[in-house]
């Protein structure tokens, strides 16, 4: 009874054995595909002239020239702004390559190498023109005759 007492212990721990090794196998890979590829996604923008505050979807990005990373394609709205220019306000559609579409974009994240996906937007910025003393007057009698027009309804 001793003898078979030993053969089952024996039986026991390789099994014990072979499951830690499973689990071990397991957390390696799981770490693997962690370390492996990614996709860096990055905007690069310019003005003319440089300098020019960003702003995207309302958050400060920088001064131009200015890269900008992010997560998530889709639509943005972008907006630049330097003294003696024009506000510059305008929309930008980041569309997503073809390895981040739904399905592809599984593999690219496990691939064992890194997607680099950089855009590029430039702008160019109009100076600013003063308005002539008879224009401000202009737009003055017409911003007060619209408050009234309201004041009045």
């Amino acid at each position: 009874m001793v003898g078979g007492q030993k053969v089952l212990a024996r039986l026991s721990v390789a099994r014990h054995n072979s499951a830690d090794m499973t689990k071990t196998i397991t957390i390696l890979l799981l770490l693997a595909t962690t370390l492996l590829g990614c996709v860096r996604r990055q905007l690069e923008i310019t003005s003319e002239p440089t300098g020019a505050l960003v702003y995207i979807s309302d958050e400060i990005v920088g001064r131009t020239p200015v890269i900008w990373s992010f997560d998530y394609y889709g639509d943005r709205d972008v907006i630049l702004r330097l003294d003696g220019y024009e506000t510059l306000v305008t929309h930008l559609n980041l569309t997503a390559p073809w390895y981040e579409y739904p399905g592809a974009d599984l593999l690219s994240e496990i691939a064992p190498w890194t997607y680099e996906d950089k855009r590029y937007a430039h702008y160019e910025l109009t100076p600013h023109v003063p308005s002539s003393r008879g224009d401000l007057i202009k737009r003055a009698d017409e911003m007060s005759r619209r408050n009234n027009e309201a004041v009045d309804k």
